[in-house]
């Protein structure tokens, strides 16, 4: 009986056990609200009964520990997995990995694994992908036991997240020129700043377009609060600050009350022309103008353009016309006024000056006004050289000379670069094949003389402007070149004799008298000198037609015997043709000849010479003498 009372307690006890267990769910769980199951397998032993195998659940919660599975960007949830063996025991120390759709919802830590505690549970956190995310969700957990995969789900919704901008605000709100203020403005969800994340917010404002100031254009919030500087940097008006960010419907302003800088000073920029030379009323010219355009600046105390200023200009004389007597400066501080000639020549400035302040004010660079029109009492011609070698010809590449014009106005200044110059000749050719004269630069040009046919004028042919007031030089082997241009009504002219000169000494003359011929071929006998004393004579050489030789021929003693000479000059120089009426023109050369004796004379002696004529191409004529020396 005992033993039969002790097997029958037994069997009860182990079927009240069955029945708690059964009644439990077989043992384990999470805290909090379980939304999923868990699944580990499941088999049929002998009798046809079911094994049991590892379970995981899901659950969530949110910060207060509360069950509940809605997540938003203002809260976030924890999502606990718990892990029991097939027993139904907790299982610490398992890996558990979580999954869900990443455009829902993220993980922190963000590879979404975790270790079981000593409770089998496993938890990471859960927040929005952002706050525009909104839809419904599954998060999967996974976890292997003894080479069993056994996974859990649950579902959760996320709500996407309204957030609204508190109050923007400016200390200060009203801005001195090129000072700064803060800005500062919170991010709220509900009636509580959004610190769940960070929201970056977007600055704006008309100035800070302009470039009129500056802040940081996007701040991320710092404790759900977005801050940043705001500088001025000559805006001078006022300025709405406006705050935007994204999933943020309505943006904040602020409007800020700056002061304009203070104008510190006027500059003067610039004149056209650049020459800073117009004319005179109706003058005309090439290239030139009546005209000037002058250009000031207006700058801040920070040297910085100021716009929107009235600046008046006033003219240092009545001599001239300002056509703009104010104006007012463009965003670049730029303020331009066009001044006109009148019917004087004069020199003028003009007084850029701010209209509320003209304490403030610059003159500008001075602007002449001249006729810049050619001027008959200021035209020059000037040849290289005047007396050309007129046995040689000339090329194309060498030009026996060139001849240059210098043009002035009547106040003696050069006239406008592109005055075109006529040139004629009626000896040889002058010009080039493209112009037959040439186009002033600085108020001059030059072109090349050629020595070629004709070689002989006729007179009065080509007709020019100069022999149509007075009559080529008719002077045998001399060129008449005749320059001219127009100051739109008349003819201003001028012009320049050449001697076409022979390559020889045509004939001297003792002492510059032309009464007092030397012989070029026989001996002249310079009769009996002192040896003691330098005997000096001089000759006036010509060419054949009682012309220069050519410029730069060289004069010497050659052949000397019994004494020793010197010549001056060494060289014959440049000289400009004379009238046909003239007598002999020519280069006179002084000669001292010393003997031998000079100092210790032993008895007479004869000094024999010639006088040497090499022209620049080399043709050489001499002219032979003789001089006694007597003993004192």
């Amino acid at each position: 009986m005992n033993i039969h009372f002790q097997h029958n307690g037994k069997r009860a006890a182990v079927l009240l056990l069955a029945l708690v267990l059964s009644a439990c769910g077989g043992g384990g769980g999470s805290p909090g609200l379980t939304v999923g199951t868990g699944n580990g397998g499941s088999g049929t032993g002998s009798g046809g009964t079911t094994t049991a195998a590892p379970t995981i659940s899901v659950a969530f919660v949110n910060s207060s520990g509360q069950a509940t599975n809605a997540l938003s960007g203002a809260s976030q949830l924890t999502a606990k997995a718990t892990v029991l063996d097939k027993t139904g025991k907790a299982v610490p120390n398992a890996i558990v990995a979580f999954a869900t759709d990443n455009t829902l919802a993220v993980f922190s830590p963000a590879t979404g694994t975790a270790l079981t505690d000593a409770n089998g549970v496993a938890s990471v956190t859960m927040r929005a992908s952002s706050l525009a995310s909104g839809g419904a969700g599954t998060v999967t957990a996974t976890s292997s036991l003894n080479g069993t995969s056994v996974s859990g789900s649950a579902n959760y919704s996320v709500g996407s997240t309204t957030l609204t901008f508190g109050t923007l605000t400016a200390n200060p709100t009203s801005v001195q020129a090129y000072g700064s203020t803060v800005l500062s403005v919170d991010v709220l969800a509900g009636s509580g700043k959004y610190t769940d994340q960070q929201v970056s917010v977007n600055f704006s404002s008309a100035c800070v377009t302009a470039g009129k100031a500056t802040l940081a254009s996007v701040v991320a919030t710092n404790n759900g609060t977005a801050q940043t500087v705001y500088r001025d940097q000559g805006c001078g008006n006022n300025d709405t600050i406006t705050a935007t960010a994204t999933g943020i419907v309505k943006p904040a302003t602020v409007q800020l009350s700056i002061a304009p800088p203070t104008a510190a000073s006027v500059q003067f920029e610039s004149a056209l022309p650049s020459g800073q030379s117009i004319v005179i009323k109706g003058q005309g010219g090439n290239g030139r103008t009546e005209t000037a355009s002058l250009k000031f600046k207006v700058v801040d105390i920070f040297n910085h353009p100021l716009s929107g200023a009235t600046v008046d200009f006033t003219s240092s004389t009545s001599a001239v016309t300002v056509n703009k007597a104010s104006d007012t400066t463009d965003q670049n501080g730029e303020v331009i006024t066009t001044v006109n000639s009148g019917t004087v020549a004069t020199s003028f400035r003009v007084k850029a000056a701010l209209h509320n302040n003209p304490g403030v004010s610059t003159w500008s660079d001075s602007i002449v006004v001249t006729t810049g029109l050619p001027f008959q009492g200021a035209f020059s011609l000037a040849p290289g050289k005047h007396a050309l070698d007129a046995t040689i010809q000339s090329s194309p590449s060498s030009p026996a000379t060139t001849v240059s014009v210098m043009i002035g106005d009547m106040n003696g200044n050069p006239v406008p670069d592109g005055t075109p110059v006529v040139f004629q000749t009626n000896m040889g050719t002058i010009g080039s094949s493209s112009q037959g004269g040439c186009i002033t630069t600085n108020g001059g040009c030059t072109v090349d003389f050629r020595v070629q046919q004709p070689l002989v004028a006729t007179p009065g042919q080509p007709v020019t402007p100069c022999n149509k007031q007075t009559a080529d030089n008719t002077r045998a082997g001399v060129a008449t070149v005749c320059a001219s241009t127009t100051d739109g009504t008349n003819t201003v002219f001028g012009k320049v004799e050449l001697y076409f000169s022979d390559n020889a000494i045509g004939r001297a003359y003792m002492n510059g008298d032309p009464a007092k011929p030397v012989s070029l071929s026989s001996v002249n006998d310079l009769g009996t000198s002192g040896s003691a004393t330098p005997f000096v004579f001089s000759l006036l050489l010509t060419d054949f037609n009682n012309n220069p030789l050519p410029t730069g021929t060289t004069v010497s003693i050659a052949n000397m015997a019994n004494g020793a000479a010197q010549v001056t000059p060494g060289s014959v120089p440049d000289i400009a043709p004379a009238a046909a009426s003239a007598g002999p023109q020519g280069s006179i050369h002084t000669f001292t000849i010393t003997s031998s004796q000079q100092s210790n004379c032993t008895g007479p002696s004869n000094a024999t010479f010639s006088v040497a004529a090499k022209t620049p191409a080399g043709n050489t004529t001499t002219i032979p003498f003789k001089l006694s020396f007597s003993c004192p």
